[in-house]
Formats: structure tokens, sequence, C-alpha cells
């Protein structure tokens, strides 16, 4: 059933769950930071592509595990003009097909929520980052209210199921700066219109410490 569910019914649900307004507007605070050569992880559909500014940057590799979800991203890349190139890679971000330091930008939106080994995805985007890159995210989490909280621990094993693999209750600032980055902003909401069990949203800069 899962099998099933996953393939048809799972990237229509994350690419509408992920395009919401609220949504929309936290990737606006963040992807037209990017620029120069830029990865972005767990690209989808391709939410992020028309949000990129084509006067900064130059390049841009997006990489999705998922392949019924490359394949709507290499459809939303088709069917627009970016103004930059790009390279979309079947692949986890566990490991990124891309040379040591030669990476300027790394945008992580609404996907650290469900990559399985972040640890190993974050090792990685450290490894691409030139120095003194940077890392652009915005993330929904762990929320700091422990009435929400509770609700989010009890929710997240069906939750994780149904929404491919996505966690409530992970800390975006804490994964970050366990592996090594040093947060250099970070804002937090509750995104409206939004249940707060999935909606406590945070997002900034990052560098590597």
């Amino acid at each position: 059933m899962f099998g099933l569910w996953d393939r048809y019914v799972l990237p229509s649900l994350i690419s509408c769950g992920c395009s919401t307004k609220p949504i929309l507007k936290q990737r606006e605070k963040v992807v037209p930071l990017a620029e120069g050569v830029v990865l972005e992880l767990g690209c989808g559909s391709g939410t992020n592509f028309s949000f990129y500014d084509p006067t900064r940057v130059t390049h841009l590799h997006a990489i999705e595990p998922h392949a019924p979800m490359v394949k709507r991203a290499e459809e939303t890349w088709a069917e627009g003009e970016f103004g930059f190139s790009s390279d979309i890679h079947t692949c986890g971000a566990e490991a990124v097909p891309l040379d040591n330091h030669s990476v300027d930008t790394a945008v992580i939106t609404f996907v650290l929520c469900t990559i399985p080994d972040w640890q190993a995805s974050l090792q990685e985007v450290r490894r691409v980052l030139k120095p003194g890159g940077t890392v652009l995210f915005s993330e929904h989490g762990l929320a700091p209210d422990e009435g929400v909280a509770k609700w989010q621990r009890r929710i997240e094993p069906v939750w994780k199921r149904l929404v491919g693999g996505c966690h409530l209750t992970r800390d975006t600032k804490q994964m970050l700066e366990s592996e090594g980055f040093t947060v250099e902003r970070h804002e937090t909401m509750y995104l409206p219109n939004t249940p707060k069990i999935a909606g406590f949203a945070s997002w900034g800069q990052a560098r590597v410490a």
C-alpha cells in the first residue's frame, strides 16, 4: 500500500504542501539571496527555481532522491526561463556528486525534516562549500511551546509514514550547529493559516564554523 502511496500520491501531496502561500513566503525570504554556484538539497518539484535571482546565480545543482519528484522538477525547468544553467541530480543529500569546495551557496528549504541521515547530509554540505560559503535555510520543526511539542511527538510516528518521512520534532538551528556550522541569522515564527504542529518555522543563514 505504501509503495503505491509513495509513487502516485506522495509527489502531489508534497508539491501541494510545500507550495502553500505561507511556505512560499518563507522560501522568498532566503532563496533570492543565493549567489554563484548553488547547491539545493531536495529540490522536490522545483518550487524554488523561480525564486532564484538570475543576476546573482551562475549555476544551480539541484538534487532530489525521489524519481517521480525529479521528473516534476525537470518539467518545471523545461517550462520556465530562469536565466541561469542547471543540473538536476537524482541522488540523496548524503552523497552529493560534486567536488570539494565547489559551491558558493547551499539552499536548504523544508527538507531537513525529511532527510534520513541529516548528519551525513550536512557534512556533505560542509565538504562542497567553498571557504566563506553560505548556507541559506528555511525549515519547520520542533515548537518552543511544550503543549505544541507534546502533540508533535505524539503525532510524528504516523505523520512520518504519511508524509514521506517528514519529522515534526527536529531543531534546525541545533542540527546545523552540531555539524560544525555557525548560525549567523536565525528567525522563527508560527506560520499563519497552518496547524501549529507543522507550522513552527525557522529561517536564516549559516557558515562553516
